[in-house]
């Protein structure tokens, strides 16, 4: 089987399977902003391959992309409630106990910072997994990470599904 005949056969498969698209992003966004699961989850690349199917199989970008943004949403805020919840005994879980240096980076990270560090951590993997706990760690106040997370979870989504999803439509002029 050719190549032409194999993407014939994935794009007729996302298409007949697309109400499963939402979710399917919205666990990868979750878990790619969840902390701990981020660092074993390749979530980042696997999105943007899934803008690059939807854009070449004509799945409705939009509840992907909300999916997705709900996902990161998510995904930031309960790591901020595990530091706020466990605080102190945060460096005796995995990778933090086996990596203990990172803790004292997140806090300086976020000690420098603050929300737009929140922000700023979306859009890097290490501290993806970190910025969120150590801001519960922290007890930073809600407002302003919510402000932070909602707005980096949105732009982040963009930014991992819209360029598949148009670069293949404006690639093959659809």
């Amino acid at each position: 089987m050719d190549l032409s005949a194999w993407k014939d056969v994935v794009l007729h498969f996302i298409q007949n399977n697309q109400v499963w698209t939402a979710p399917v992003v919205f666990l990868l966004a979750f878990g790619e902003s969840l902390a701990f699961v981020s660092l074993l989850l390749p979530a980042t690349v696997i999105l943007l391959a899934i803008g690059g199917l939807i854009g070449a199989s004509g799945v409705d970008l939009w509840p992907a992309w909300i999916a997705g943004g709900l996902g990161s949403i998510l995904g930031y805020a309960v790591s901020y409630w595990i530091g706020r919840l466990y605080k102190d005994r945060i460096h005796t879980f995995w990778p933090f106990s086996t990596h203990p240096a990172m803790i004292p980076r997140g806090q300086a990270f976020f000690d420098r910072y603050g929300a737009s560090g929140v922000f700023i951590g979306h859009f890097f993997g290490p501290l993806r997994a970190v910025v969120p706990v150590v801001a519960g760690m922290c007890a930073m106040r809600q407002l302003p990470f919510q402000i932070a997370n909602v707005s980096a979870s949105l732009l982040w989504t963009t930014s991992v599904l819209l360029p598949g999803a148009f670069g293949v439509k404006w690639m093959f002029g659809g």
